[in-house]
């Protein structure tokens, strides 16, 4: 109670002198309470998922820290996100990955997810009353063990990845239609090489034929909602990533897509802060993976 009472004076000696300034801290506050922030489901497990066979995060990405009493289960990591629901004033959302669907303990490849695979999720959110946003998972898998997917020089490599991106939208707009708000569809690949690559070019142009084949069908904007991120460079790709921010910035401008900015995907000397008010002038939204800033992608 005592520690109540010393917040509240705080906020109201802040109150005043903001007020001064004309700024009104209320409605401020009444604002910031209609945004949603859509919790990273991975934050849980250090990026495990729930499928069948799969050792743990690969392709560019990697958990260190050991996270402590790490969710090992679809339930327990229900509760934990319960609990952190309960902690974070306002209403918020669930950002899964499609390595999280309740496949039963069978094996259900990329190329193969359904709607199905994800009511357990979409129940769930339904019932504590939260929205769900959604992932392709382009990592964490053979087809993905070269570095290469959406941008790859196999074909059949391309046409597995541009396979699970469609039914990824498919589960993104079921959800979105099942919990009546929108469903954003993120797209983050970890195509790129560790060293000099011989032909950069060729890359980027079978990722645009592949983002082309992706998004060929339309979808119901109150439903589901497309956005492109964009990284500096990974692990494993230190000297050239496909999706770079020039890549995806032009793409999303052309076709009039949301564009992901995450807070640990540029150089330490850059601020992506700092990029929001001139991106704003040509994409229609903007979505912010927000991440500490030490030195990188730590998140």
């Amino acid at each position: 109670m005592a520690n109540t009472k010393r917040i509240e004076e705080a906020y109201r000696l802040a109150r005043e002198r903001y007020a001064e300034a004309g700024i009104d801290t209320d409605k401020a506050l009444e604002q910031l309470a209609k945004i949603s922030i859509s919790l990273h489901c991975w934050q849980t497990d250090d990026v495990s998922g729930f499928e069948a066979g799969t050792g743990g995060a690969g392709g560019g990405t990697m958990a260190t820290g050991n996270y402590p009493g790490k969710s090992r289960t679809m339930d327990e990591m229900k509760q934990d996100l319960e609990k952190v629901f309960s902690l974070v004033p306002g209403k918020h959302r669930l950002a899964l990955h499609a390595s999280y669907g309740d496949f039963g303990g069978k094996k259900v490849d990329r190329d193969a997810i359904e709607p199905k695979h994800f009511q357990t999720w979409i129940d769930w959110a339904k019932h504590i009353g939260i929205g769900l946003d959604f992932n392709s998972t382009f990592f964490s898998h053979p087809l993905a063990a070269s570095g290469f997917t959406l941008s790859h020089l196999d074909s059949q490599v391309r046409k597995f990845w541009i396979e699970h991106a469609k039914r990824c939208r498919e589960i993104s707009a079921h959800m979105g239609k099942s919990l009546h708000t929108r469903c954003i569809h993120n797209i983050w690949i970890p195509d790129g090489s560790k060293d000099v690559t011989v032909n950069r070019l060729k890359h980027r142009q079978l990722l645009l034929s592949s983002l082309d084949e992706i998004l060929k069908k339309p979808y119901e904007g109150k439903e589901a909602a497309d956005s492109l991120e964009s990284k500096l460079f990974g692990i494993g790709s230190e000297s050239y990533v496909v999706g770079s921010h020039e890549f995806y910035y032009g793409y999303a401008v052309k076709h009039n897509l949301i564009y992901c900015l995450d807070m640990g995907h540029f150089h330490p000397t850059e601020s992506p802060g700092e990029k929001i008010s001139a991106m704003l002038l040509y994409v229609p939204e903007l979505m912010t993976h927000i991440s500490r800033g030490i030195r990188w992608d730590s998140d």
